[in-house]
């Protein structure tokens, strides 16, 4: 049986977690069905565009992403930090982009007067929506449901069109974290739908890779590659970018059906400092969801994650011995 949101989200435990939404009907969420031979392909730029503007909303950072024909995955960093730093008109604002809010909060960000008790509501409401916007839950809903709701008006049908709910796996180290995020860039090369990382159309890792063709900055819609861990460490992704690019590529290039040789022991830096294996690192790379369940990190994490959430027994110890040791 599921365990409910607040078992399975803690910013004691990480602020990184693996969601994941899939379609509850046979039509397809994106791409082109062979069933029906119709054409969804458009429906990616819709879910793209939809990330990059709820990463600009909330205080929810996106750290990768991939669109697939019949679900979605995202890897994403709660920014606790940055909600409390909000002044009330800014959460106010920031809200107001995604929803209507009340007449009183409406006023109050066009700066009309308010009476004393007036005032009250509005903080007491503002609040809500503080905790809210650095809310994984928020923000899923704020994403599926939009797109739900197109889709099924271009379907011409009603009813729900994903599963009950997404799905969320915690990720409790750094170990887990570039795993998973190399697994969700790579989802489209494992799909064959692309042929190298950087061919996969609407993924973080394209949008990353054209940034740094282009000589620009990181991509604003995506959380920051900050380095390795120092003093003081900046708000960011503990990699550096180059490192990172490097291991999807060599990684991508290991996973690809025709690349069934030996793997190259020159395997990019990053795994030494993560003291990865190689053999594990594939297997986690290809097999994230499968062989990770709630928590994805080295046992004692596991286990410390497990005593802030109330679980009677830490699940997937075995498998933490196993591929994160």
């Amino acid at each position: 049986m599921p365990k409910p949101r607040k078992m399975q989200v803690s910013l004691d435990a990480t602020p990184y977690y693996h969601c994941t939404s899939r379609c509850v009907r046979r039509a397809f969420l994106c791409g082109f069905d062979t069933v029906t031979k119709k054409d969804y392909e458009h429906r990616r730029q819709w879910i793209e565009d939809r990330i990059h503007f709820l990463a600009e909303v909330f205080c929810v950072d996106v750290c990768a992403y991939a669109v697939m024909s019949n679900h979605l995955h995202l890897v994403l960093h709660i920014n606790q930090h940055k909600a409390s730093t909000l002044s009330d008109l800014e959460v106010c604002q920031r809200w107001h982009r995604l929803y209507k809010g009340t007449l009183l909060t409406q006023q109050f960000e066009q700066g009309k007067a308010l009476t004393q008790a007036e005032l009250e509501a509005v903080k007491a409401r503002i609040e809500v929506w503080r905790a809210q916007l650095h809310d994984i839950s928020w923000f899923m809903r704020a994403l599926n449901e939009p797109i739900a709701r197109m889709a099924n008006a271009e379907d011409n049908c009603t009813g729900s069109f994903w599963e009950s709910r997404f799905t969320s796996q915690a990720l409790l180290d750094e170990k887990a974290l570039a795993a998973c995020m190399a697994y969700v860039d790579l989802n489209p090369v494992r799909a064959k739908m692309a042929a190298t990382p950087e061919d996969s159309e609407h993924t973080s890792i394209k949008l990353r890779v054209a940034q740094v063709k282009n000589k620009k900055q990181q991509p604003t819609a995506l959380y920051p590659f900050a380095g390795n861990p120092r003093q003081p460490m900046p708000e960011g992704l503990p990699f550096k970018l180059a490192d990172y690019l490097e291991l999807v590529d060599w990684t991508g290039r290991a996973i690809r059906a025709d690349k069934r040789g030996a793997i190259n022991t020159s395997f990019p830096p990053i795994l030494s400092r993560l003291a990865i294996p190689t053999a594990e690192w594939l297997t986690l790379t290809t097999q994230f969801e499968q062989r990770v369940s709630t928590f994805a990190g080295s046992e004692r994490a596991i286990r410390l994650a497990a005593e802030v959430l109330g679980y009677k027994k830490p699940p997937g110890v075995g498998l933490a011995k196993q591929l994160f040791a």
